[in-house]
């Protein structure tokens, strides 16, 4: 692994550049397009302020930034070499391409996203580097020129990590997604998955953004993620514990609140006294006697006690006596011989 790479003076660094460009106006587009300062803008605003067509805009930005571009190539460009090997150390322990944000992380003080910004500007100076600029479908990155040929060789390799973790149909290890997309190095294959807004992660595994198991968005999700995870029925107090001491984002919920979502949402099934279980395991709702009913139901014949609270106990945590004092209470219940019991008739 790389060591953490200091932070740059970002803002200077872009500074001088800035003071190479001889034309103000021309100096005005790049800051506010990039948001080197301020927020970015648009080509409408800044076509606007200037008195000329977005077209004019566009025009501009993309001749500024390729000329400074071949000046960097030619080693007239200060501080651009410097800005290189940076971004290639951390590319290179990152799978050859990485979020600008995660590149911030490593290369800035705070962060902030004007700092982001200014990364962005600064690695599209690069002869080494491919800007993948942000969309819909892809995050602000950057990726090294030495592996990828274009931006569309790389957001086609990110589209192709996308479709294959579609065909595996759930959430999976990245050593899984590199496999199903033939990608020999995991860290590329992590690299990449990175890069797509239409996938998350979570505990170390990828899946579509629209997968709850993978990006938890309310507090129900969140249930049912730590719920899949710990494998086995919980207490809710345990459950918010659990939520209160994980990665999820907005976690600080009440324990009550979280109690109150377990009884709406039919993925859960109440197993005990406070105690929760999915659905998808096998359990169903309903009380003790609801159980002992389907039990004997599916059993057609009378059954001895013994082999009723076994069978109760695998669908419901709760004392032997509970399930007892149902049998001898409950009208639908009758017992047939010694500790033996069938269906009353209706």
């Amino acid at each position: 692994m790389a060591e953490s790479t200091a932070p740059l003076q970002v803002e200077q660094v872009v500074k001088d550049i800035l003071d190479t460009i001889e034309k103000e106006r021309e100096r005005e587009i790049v800051a506010r397009r990039y948001g080197l300062f301020d927020r970015k803008e648009t080509l409408e605003q800044i076509g606007e302020l200037l008195g000329i067509t977005r077209e004019r805009v566009r025009q501009l930005e993309k001749a500024i930034v390729a000329r400074l571009k071949g000046q960097a190539e030619q080693g007239s460009i200060p501080h651009v070499n410097e800005i290189e090997t940076a971004i290639s150390a951390i590319l290179n322990d990152k799978g050859e391409a990485a979020r600008v944000s995660v590149l911030g992380e490593k290369l800035t003080a705070d962060n902030t996203k004007i700092d982001q910004a200014r990364v962005a500007f600064l690695a599209a100076l690069c002869p080494k580097m491919i800007v993948i600029d942000e969309n819909d479908f892809y995050f602000l990155s950057v990726a090294s020129a030495a592996t990828y040929k274009d931006a569309k060789s790389i957001t086609k390799k990110v589209d192709d990590a996308v479709k294959g973790i579609k065909a595996i149909g759930k959430p999976a290890s990245i050593e899984v997604i590199a496999k199903e997309i033939k990608e020999a190095d995991t860290a590329k294959a992590a690299a990449l998955t990175s890069i797509s807004k239409q996938l998350a992660s979570l505990n170390g595994d990828w899946g579509l953004v629209k997968w709850p198991t993978v990006n938890p968005k309310n507090i129900r999700d969140k249930i049912y993620v730590i719920l899949k995870e710990n494998g086995k029925q919980m207490h809710f107090s345990d459950i918010a514990g659990k939520i209160k001491d994980s990665d999820f984002k907005r976690k600080d919920v009440t324990t009550q609140a979280i109690h109150n979502e377990l009884i709406k949402d039919d993925r859960f099934v109440l197993v005990g006294r406070g105690i929760y279980a999915l659905k998808e395991w096998g359990y169903k709702k309903g009380t003790v006697s609801d159980v002992i009913t389907e039990i004997l139901k599916k059993a057609n014949e009378p059954l001895h006690r013994d082999e009723i609270v076994k069978r109760v106990l695998k669908n419901r945590y709760v004392k032997e006596t509970t399930i007892l004092l149902n049998l001898q209470g409950k009208k639908q219940f009758k017992r047939v011989a010694k500790a033996t019991y069938a269906l009353a008739e209706d």
